[in-house]
């Protein structure tokens, strides 16, 4: 993206991607024991669904992208993430020393750029399904998600979008936007919902007037793609999660966190603040994924719960923000209710058969 993440957040990246690794590796190994004992398909038949269960995942050693490849490493998938320019020799010096092939050779990585269709398209040759992250960094670590890098989040989903169209194999995307393209609303017109759910998106222009950056990029993004997609036939899901939290959120993903939080207050006192655990996000990524041929479509909220004072001073804490700029006062007037009915009712009817193998 033209955008350096921090020295110490990349470490930490390919630090978790080995770890992930192992783990899936482990679990794989006593998975093909078992298997061993019992009946083995023909080889055809592990060609065919190796084919059927490649998939690729832009910014794979994001946060949210490593959470999403472990997910789909335990569901059998074969998974291809794509890097950017730093992150690529760490990993060619982790697959010449064998690292990558004795931890898992269900996972590898080609160097692409969001801003070249050509290259995305190179990228997604074979694969039946495409996760893009949208996970975005700035080289400081603070805020830095300005106007110009709403504008770049908008080109990048473009991209991503054009080059799934063109790429025959593709067959379905499932798109991360984020709770903020739904819920800034102009609360003062008289037909605004009280329920904000997947129906509902952000207005643009109080968007830009309070200068919710984020909030913009996520929303423009996201109906870029959708005209794309609609445009061409392609499957698209997209998830709209609330503030992703999990072990060392903010240090591992400064920018979104920072940036989500940036009108916290009035998120808060509305009822509206809400959080979603990493891994959960990513189980309901992989479910959505895996339904888009039965019943799955469209846009799903993702969220665990809406905070109250004591995570609010979790989140201060951990993000080093004073707490009164989530929270203000403490008072949360709930005027307005966030709805997920409708993933929870998709993840009720598959969840069980989604991860019984596992």
């Amino acid at each position: 993206m033209g955008i350096v993440r921090t020295e110490e957040s990349r470490k930490l990246e390919l630090e978790e991607l080995r770890r992930m690794l192992v783990a899936c590796a482990g679990i794989q190994r006593r998975k093909d024991q078992e298997e061993f004992k019992g009946v083995r398909v023909s080889s055809k038949e592990n060609k065919d669904d190796v084919l059927e269960k490649l998939v690729c995942v832009t910014s794979g050693v994001s946060y949210l992208g490593l959470a999403i490849v472990s997910k789909l490493v335990l569901r059998g998938y074969s998974v291809r993430i794509i890097v950017e320019n730093e992150d690529i020799n760490m990993l060619r010096e982790m697959e010449t020393s064998g690292e990558m092939r004795t931890i898992n050779n269900n996972v590898s990585a080609v160097m692409a750029k969001l801003t070249e269709v050509e290259s995305l398209a190179e990228a997604f040759q074979g694969c039946r399904g495409v996760f893009h992250t949208s996970s975005f960094t700035d080289p400081a670590g603070l805020s830095g998600y300005s106007k110009s890098m709403a504008e770049i989040e908008v080109k990048a989903n473009e991209n991503v979008m054009n080059a799934c169209a063109r790429t025959p194999s593709v067959r379905k995307c499932v798109l991360t936007s984020s709770l903020v393209a739904c819920l800034w609303r102009d609360n003062a017109q008289n037909d605004v919902s009280s329920v904000i759910n997947h129906d509902c998106w952000s207005d643009e222009t109080l968007c830009t007037d309070k200068k919710l950056w984020y909030a913009l990029g996520k929303l423009r993004a996201e109906k870029v793609a959708w005209t794309i997609a609609k445009e061409n036939g392609l499957k698209l899901a997209t998830l709209c999660p609330g503030l992703i939290t999990g072990p060392n959120f903010c240090r591992r993903n400064p920018t979104a966190t920072i940036a989500y939080l940036k009108g916290a207050q009035e998120m808060y006192s509305n009822g509206i603040l809400a959080i979603v655990d990493v891994d959960r996000l990513a189980e309901a990524q992989v479910c959505v994924f895996e339904e888009m041929d039965k019943n799955a479509h469209g846009r799903y909220l993702c969220f665990d719960n809406v905070i109250g004072r004591d995570e609010a001073e979790n989140i201060a804490r951990e993000t080093g923000m004073p707490t009164n700029k989530i929270c203000g006062n403490g008072d949360i007037e709930a005027r307005f209710e966030l709805s997920n009915k409708k993933l929870c009712s998709l993840m009720s009817r598959t969840l069980r058969s989604c991860y019984s193998e596992c």
